[in-house]
């Protein structure tokens, strides 16, 4: 997985795995979902996200299983 914080545009790009892209669905004004040829989604663009999410502040955690 790889997330991008654009601070210019105040934009937030999850790749959450690597496919090609077919098809790009908007879930809202801001948000959408790109997809693979299977439907899997492949990665999210989130526009506004220092408003919405608390962005560029971030923090990851891995919790083992």
């Amino acid at each position: 997985m790889k997330v991008q914080y654009f601070k210019q545009t105040d934009t937030l790009y999850i790749e959450f795995c690597r496919g090609e892209i077919v098809e790009t669905r908007d879930l809202d004004e801001d948000t959408a979902i790109d997809l693979d040829t299977k439907g899997r989604i492949c990665a999210m663009t989130m526009e506004h996200a220092g408003k919405r999410t608390g962005a560029p502040r971030f923090s990851f955690e891995e919790v083992a299983a």
